[in-house]
């Protein structure tokens, strides 16, 4: 069965149809149209989050969306089902619509006019700052479950997304490289929650791609790879794909800074788990894309320039 088929089979769980392709990666997103109006289709990657783990994303997504957050909630199907089992055994689900462009794209410079580049940065960092306040504020349920992120998830012996230091393509002073960044965040964030670190439920991936911008305002999407983690890491994230951007510490900074409003946050911390973001988008790539595949290269010398420049 194609991808669009497989969509058409999905959307008739939602009384509606499929109005275009938006992107097939590890999942695949279609625009849709509801009796309700437009919306978001989702056909969940097979293998990565069980059935237990999305339920357990929607749920949350639909509490900070009732608290007033910018993020989609969970539509139910025609069944009142949030979570729909296709025939082929794939996982889909539907989400509101989400009105805005894509904050950027990665590899790519920042999109918007000069004068807006910090102050984008420094509402993300509200919003980010929203999103783990009125987090805090929710009681999860009792068979809430989705990925940790936490030291073992980040640099322990088998991370949630891979042994980075071992990635094939690493030439011998990268590998030597990246098992120094390990040692050293295993350390630092072992201090840092000793120290009392806050953590909890995190987005993980705040990747331009997953920032809408519409007028002045921001929303966050995707919530497929979001779990147990340091909060800071969303900063981390978000700072990850700007490190070649000549701004960076001024980004960095209006970042910290908007988070900071009402939660703690300073550039050391955020530059600390900015590296371990850059290693574990190494530790992504290793088993997802194809050998020759240019992303290798690029996401090796981005971890250890950064690991480099943070070590120092």
């Amino acid at each position: 069965m194609t991808i669009e088929a497989l969509a058409d089979e999905a959307v008739s769980h939602w009384n509606g149809k499929v109005i275009r392709m938006l992107r097939n990666r590890e999942n695949a997103v279609f625009e849709v149209a509801l009796p309700t109006g437009r919306a978001a289709l989702r056909l969940h990657r097979m293998g990565y989050q069980d059935d237990a783990a999305i339920r357990s994303e929607l749920w949350w997504c639909a509490a900070l969306a009732a608290k007033g957050v910018a993020v989609p909630a969970a539509l139910p199907s025609r069944s009142g089902d949030f979570l729909v089992k296709l025939s082929n055994g794939r996982n889909a689900s539907t989400i509101d619509w989400m009105e805005g462009d894509a904050f950027g794209e990665a590899g790519q410079p920042l999109p918007c006019p000069p004068d807006q580049r910090l102050p984008r940065h420094h509402a993300l960092g509200v919003l980010l700052a929203q999103v783990h306040t009125a987090t805090d504020q929710l009681t999860l349920p009792p068979d809430f479950t989705r990925p940790r992120w936490d030291i073992d998830g980040l640099v322990g012996e088998a991370p949630f997304w891979g042994r980075f230091w071992d990635h094939p393509a690493a030439t011998p002073a990268q590998a030597e490289t990246l098992r120094a960044a390990r040692d050293f965040l295993r350390a630092q964030i072992s201090e840092h929650k000793q120290n009392g670190g806050d953590f909890g439920p995190i987005h993980a991936d705040v990747l331009r791609e997953n920032i809408l911008v519409n007028k002045d305002s921001l929303s966050l999407i995707d919530f497929d790879d979001s779990g147990f983690g340091f909060r800071l890491y969303d900063l981390g994230t978000a700072l990850s794909q700007n490190l070649h951007e000549p701004d960076y510490p001024e980004i960095r900074d209006a970042l910290v800074a908007g988070y900071a409003q009402t939660r703690p946050a300073t550039a050391a911390l955020a530059d600390l788990f900015t590296l371990a973001r850059c290693c574990a988008s190494v530790g992504w790539a290793a088993p997802r894309l194809a050998a020759d595949d240019p992303v290798h290269t690029s996401h090796l010398a981005r971890a250890v320039n950064c690991a480099q420049r943070v070590m120092a």
